[in-house]
């Protein structure tokens, strides 16, 4: 159990990195599509050195008017 904890938490930590290289954590005030480029990216893991580059599009509903 404990080498699969250690496995995910290096997977993570990994994917982070990844992000922080694409600069995804730097730039202007986070919106629906940062936030999940960001966390696809982290999950991804180490995919993202073979080639993927996972990207999140969304729309937040506007109120009506």
């Amino acid at each position: 159990m404990r080498v699969g904890a250690v496995l995910v938490v290096v997977w993570l930590i990994i994917g982070l990195i990844a992000a922080a290289q694409r600069d995804y954590f730097s730039g202007s005030r986070p919106s629906c599509t940062k936030v999940g480029t960001v966390a696809v990216t982290i999950v991804a893991g180490p995919l993202n050195y073979v080639g993927a580059n996972p990207k999140i599009t969304c729309e937040t509903p506007q109120p009506s008017t």
